[in-house]
């Protein structure tokens, strides 16, 4: 076929400027498809670089095609960053919005501009090729076994690279697991505890989870008054009085992803009143087991259990082996 005329001498950069529009429209839409993921690498790795060699060099003798292949990446990689760092400046930051919208103006604009250059030009430079032609570019005929050798190598690490990039794009590594667990006072903030209760008075707070371990959890929460102090010359916590509130609870939850632009919103979230029946500088210790639970010891006749196995469960919650969260509070009579 030969070389395309009219508007099709323009084929690459009015595509470049379609998956533009085309990828703000997944983002938009449908943020979790897999052909965002290919079009956005594909925008940020390539594209810019793209249109920004084209609009220098719009002339075949100015570059060769692997020039204008590796350029494109080089600079890409030079180019977004630096629209980075100038957002950084601006009152937007570095976003997705704005990182969205300046890219894509950035390709519109020099797509547009390379348009006008190719247009302009004596010779210009069009990616369009055929088998003849191919071979007349590598030289095939004329090459000796060792550049044959050489053009064979490249060709096979093209494939294989893309073949990478379309793996780890369809398999994409999962984030780091964890869960969000925390307590807001009673007016849902993280303000406002109950620490300064007398005798029998209701204390309030939310217990709030989320689960981002990538698979379905059951919880278990357990609530323990602990009475306890620091011994300075053995360096060691003694329990002197541990007691489990009423409330434990248990819940099985989804994954849900972690949201880094928009609003934060809450997965499950549970109200839960307490009361001390004795005065003194006490401790309310939240701790939070993932499906499985700890089997505990038969109960104490006064319902003590700082003197049981049990303890080990807030010496643990203490040096951060069980995930757990504190609250104190004095207790007056």
């Amino acid at each position: 076929m030969d070389e395309p005329r009219g508007a099709w001498k323009y084929w690459d950069l009015l595509t470049i400027i379609g998956l533009s529009v085309i990828l703000n429209l997944l983002i938009w839409l449908y943020p979790e498809s897999v052909l965002r993921k290919a079009l956005g690498l594909s925008f940020i790795l390539f594209i810019p670089g793209y249109v920004f060699i084209t609009t220098l060099f719009p002339e075949t003798k100015e570059l060769d095609n692997l020039e204008r292949l590796a350029l494109s990446f080089g600079l890409s990689i030079a180019i977004v960053p630096l629209i980075g760092l100038g957002l950084n400046y601006t009152p937007w930051g570095i976003r997705l919005i704005p990182i969205l919208v300046s890219l894509t103006v950035f390709n519109l604009f020099f797509g547009v501009l390379a348009g006008y250059r190719r247009k302009n030009a004596i010779n210009p430079w069009i990616p369009w090729t055929t088998l003849k032609r191919l071979k007349e570019e590598i030289e095939w005929e004329n090459s000796g076994k060792l550049d044959k050798a050489l053009t064979v190598i490249l060709i096979i690490a093209i494939i294989t690279s893309i073949g990478t990039l379309a793996y780890v794009i369809t398999h994409p590594k999962p984030g780091e697991a964890f869960t969000e667990f925390y307590i807001l006072g009673p007016g849902g903030k993280a303000a406002g505890y109950p620490t300064s209760l007398t005798v029998g008075e209701n204390g309030t707070v939310i217990i709030g989870i989320v689960n981002h371990e990538h698979h379905n959890v059951t919880y278990q929460v357990q609530v323990w008054l602990v009475n306890l102090t620091w011994n300075n010359t053995t360096n060691t916590t003694i329990i002197h009085e541990m007691y489990p509130l009423p409330g434990w609870f248990n819940l099985t939850l989804p994954s849900v992803p972690v949201r880094i632009e928009g609003n934060w919103t809450p997965q499950f979230q549970k109200n839960y009143t307490f009361n001390v029946g004795k005065p003194g500088k006490w401790q309310i210790w939240f701790l939070l087991f993932k499906n499985k639970q700890p089997k505990l010891p038969t109960s104490p006749p006064d319902g003590n259990y700082a003197e049981t196995p049990a303890k080990n469960l807030i010496l643990k919650a203490i040096n951060g082996t069980i995930q757990s969260l504190k609250l104190n509070v004095v207790v007056k009579p």
